[in-house]
């Protein structure tokens, strides 16, 4: 296939993109390269005849109409996206502008090509959100495809809002989509600003590792390379219409997640141990939910799916990662808001 994917130079995209790669789809990656996206990410793949780069916003109807044009891709993969919490809570307004409104600009441009085209069955806009959109739970239960929408941050509402506008788009306008609501990922390429790379890169630095409120929040942590393997194939074998729950299968409460990452430094680096005497709690940020977890049989039972990495073996990979590849994290360090406690706004 030709894949444009959007937010190629993210942290899920790079890794959509050079897993497609690696399997012979010709890609076109669209990003605006905005302060998360690093085209590092997709280095060992840019001198690739099957790659090419667009720097566009999704936003900007004119560049989408054109690159669709002149690419002519078979499938769109969308995951351009606005996607801190924290930053959602201090500036909800870009997450507003790229999420919902750029999701709609992109559905419009790709009904226009699909349209072009003669409207052919095998097209596919495939829709990437969050498990986020559901809320939060208790103790006890899974978010399936059938939860009902309950966000509780701007980041989530507007996720929630472009899951609606591509439901809507497919039943009106007949778009042939495909969605997908991921748990939380963690891995090579993570941002610095998401919550494994600060542990990982405050315990090296010896600097506190903040742990929000008493750091009982739980979250369902997948491998970014798992679920890259998940999209290709829920892009290329997903039933029409269809939402497809993605997760790991591995829930840990925060602060035990950052307990591990610290014994795995303990390890590797003993002159520096215990990393965890640099545990700090500090105040929750408003709003926090509670507990996400993921019932992804759906997408086991229909396409066969599952997890391959645990995340005790994705965890040591992603701190091994983090060693290797100082040059990468430290350049993004000094990027607009990295390293400051966002999302206190009440």
């Amino acid at each position: 296939m030709k894949l444009l994917v959007t937010g190629g130079a993210g942290f899920i995209g790079s890794a959509v993109v050079r897993l497609a790669v690696a399997r012979g789809h010709a890609v076109v990656n669209v990003d605006k390269l905005t302060y998360a996206a690093c085209l590092d990410n997709v280095a060992s793949v840019s001198g690739s005849p099957l790659y090419a780069f667009e720097k566009a916003d999704i936003c900007d109807r004119a560049a989408m109409d054109r690159i669709l044009a002149q690419h002519r891709p078979d499938a769109i993969m969308h995951l351009a996206a606005e996607s801190h919490v924290d930053r959602s809570i201090d500036g909800p307004g870009t997450f507003i502008d790229t999420n919902i409104t750029g999701t709609y600009t992109l559905l419009e441009a790709a009904r226009a090509h699909w349209t072009a085209l003669g409207k052919p069955e095998s097209f596919r806009f495939h829709h990437i959100s969050t498990d986020e959109v559901y809320g939060t739970l208790g103790d006890t239960g899974l978010f399936t495809e059938e939860t009902p929408y309950a966000p509780n941050s701007p980041y989530s509402a507007s996720k929630a809002a472009s899951d609606h506008l591509v439901r809507a788009w497919h039943e009106t306008y007949g778009l042939p989509v495909v969605l997908t609501n991921c748990s939380n990922n963690y891995g090579p390429f993570h941002f610095p600003e998401k919550l494994i790379p600060v542990v990982i890169l405050n315990a090296l630095a010896g600097k506190p590792i903040p742990v929000y409120g008493q750091g009982l929040n739980v979250r369902d942590w997948l491998y970014v390379e798992d679920h890259a393997d998940a999209l290709l194939l829920v892009c290329e074998q997903g039933s029409l219409g269809r939402s497809y729950n993605i997760g790991g299968n591995n829930e840990r409460r925060n602060i035990d997640l950052v307990r591990t990452i610290c014994a795995l430094l303990d390890e590797r680096r003993p002159e520096d141990a215990p990393h965890d005497r640099l545990i700090t709690h500090v105040t929750d940020r408003p709003g926090h939910d509670l507990r996400y977890a993921i019932d992804a049989s759906r997408i086991t039972a229909e396409l066969g799916w599952s997890p391959s990495v645990t995340v005790e073996e994705g965890l040591a990979r992603t701190v091994d990662w983090y060693l290797a590849n100082e040059d990468w994290w430290r350049a993004l360090q000094a990027r607009d808001g990295v390293g400051q406690r966002l999302g206190k706004a009440g």
